[in-house]
């Protein structure tokens, strides 16, 4: 028996191939599955089975092209209801493999339908080796219970059963394998390792501490981090089963005459990948700012328009081609075009172009210090916010700016912040969109301003392949003991 794993930074996914001599499973494939066959065909193994714990939220699953490819049956949950021919699976049920005997356990909580998949390699012994756990339970903390706001209570309960009665049931030295880690907004406050083991997570996972049903319940229905707009839409395309890869249009290089017309005719929205540095410098008119090295899929997923399709401007050819991989990842399929030439090929055409000034931790500190009129705005999440920020800012997280700009004055100078600079530019091109003009952002954003000794060090600095919501184990502890 062979497990091979599979690691997508930004959206923090993992899937897994689990292989015998001839034939092998994927478990939970991301949506471009190349990366299975070549590895299955440096194997010499043939993908017969395509695994799913769940219907993934944060991002489009890889299971029909998959199965296009290859020919291998899709094992989902019975209860999932899955419109796409499947094997619909129950508590108590077993799939084969060669040697291996994968036990099905049905574990809702994270979301309705939820399975795990428990290995016994038959021909070591019949204990179970590992568990394919999905989002039940992660390295350090538990899938989030409230993607479906109106049962958060309901699963919470029942993630507490499928935790407590069923997968820490299983002997300590049982390998947990998890489908997301830190930087996942599918739980809170995960770890960065990629694997633990049952008496591990039982000793160490604070959220496992809790033994009060009562309180367990209330620590994840309370606080939780905010799920971004594409979750419950992905989870309704993996149910329907994705459109193929191969049935979604090309992104055509299209030069700056066609994409102006296409712009001035309303039907595009444009997709700016550059660095926030290079949009506060020249960009198209209400352009959405979505730096390629922030966390694009997510915010993507969560702010882009579905009602348009999209226009890319990036640094380069190669960029747009990676940025239209992430942006279908989250089910952004209407990428039409690449802007040729980029920027400097709609300059040297002299169409209009927009501007945003960036200012320093310093400029931003004199601004603080002296007698200039402005909103300094923090479009970080409310856990980070509350983490730190400097005295007098008002916080409004990036996404919710495209319905709460009405409560900002277009006649006053806006200085954006967030952590770094990304998220920032992304409220200033939302902001942009809506008629405002006086805007600046801060490069580096609190972790620059921080860094300059004017306020304590930010807690996604602190532990940077951690949580994005809380900065110590000891805050993870006293959140979770209230």
């Amino acid at each position: 028996m062979l497990i091979k794993h599979f690691f997508i930074n930004k959206i923090a996914h993992s899937s897994y191939i689990l292989a015998g001599s001839d034939v092998c499973a994927v478990i939970d494939p991301q949506r471009d599955i190349d990366i299975y066959i070549g590895e299955a065909r440096a194997l010499g193994v043939k993908i017969t089975h395509i695994l799913q714990t769940h219907l993934h939220a944060d991002f489009v699953s890889g299971h029909m092209d998959l199965a296009d490819k290859t020919g291998a049956n899709i094992y989902v949950a019975k209860s999932a209801k899955c419109t796409f021919d499947h094997v619909g699976l129950s508590e108590g049920d077993t799939i084969e493999i060669e040697d291996i005997v994968i036990k099905v356990l049905e574990t809702p909580g994270h979301t309705p339908e939820h399975l795990c998949f428990v290995v016994v390699d038959t021909l070591r012994g019949e204990d179970p080796v590992c568990a394919f756990v999905g989002d039940t339970l992660f390295v350090g903390d538990v899938g989030r219970p409230d993607l479906f706001p109106d049962m958060a209570g309901e699963l919470a309960d029942k993630l507490y059963h499928s935790l407590f009665d069923k997968i820490l049931k299983l002997p300590d030295y049982c390998e947990v394998l998890p489908a997301h880690g830190a930087g996942s907004l599918c739980g809170r406050a995960m770890g960065a390792k990629w694997r633990s083991t049952i008496g591990y997570e039982k000793k160490y996972n604070v959220a496992l501490q809790i033994k009060d049903k009562a309180k367990f319940i209330k620590s994840l229905t309370e606080n939780m981090p905010p799920a971004p707009d594409h979750f419950s839409r992905c989870s309704d395309i993996n149910r329907k089963g994705p459109v193929l890869i191969s049935q979604l249009p090309r992104m055509k290089e299209l030069n700056v005459e066609t994409c102006k017309e296409m712009i001035e005719k309303g039907n595009v929205a444009v997709v700016d990948t550059r660095s926030y540095l290079a949009f506060g410098s020249q960009h198209i008119p209400n352009s959405w700012s979505l730096d390629f090295n922030g966390n694009l899929p997510a915010f993507a997923g969560w702010v882009l328009p579905l009602d348009k399709d999209l226009l890319v401007v990036s640094e380069s050819f190669k960029e747009a081609e990676k940025t239209n991989i992430w942006l279908r990842r989250v089910g952004q399929d209407r990428i039409v075009g690449y802007l040729d030439g980029g920027m400097p090929g709609w300059a040297v055409k002299g169409y209009r172009t927009n501007h945003i000034s960036q200012i320093s931790a310093e400029d931003l500190h004199e601004n603080i210090k002296g007698s200039a009129q402005f909103i300094l705005l923090d479009v970080r999440a409310t856990q980070e916010f509350e983490d730190s920020h400097i005295e007098g800012a008002i916080n409004i997280p990036v996404a919710d700016l495209r319905e709460r700009h009405t409560e900002l004055n277009k006649e006053d100078a806006i200085i954006m912040i967030c952590s770094s600079g990304n998220r920032s530019s992304l409220g200033v091109s939302i902001l942009g969109q809506h008629g405002f003009t006086n805007l600046y952002n801060v490069a580096g954003g609190m972790t620059g301003y921080s860094a300059a000794g004017y306020t304590k060090r930010c807690a996604v600095c602190q532990v940077p392949h951690g949580s994005r919501f809380y900065s110590k184990v000891e805050e993870v502890k006293t959140h979770f003991k209230q």
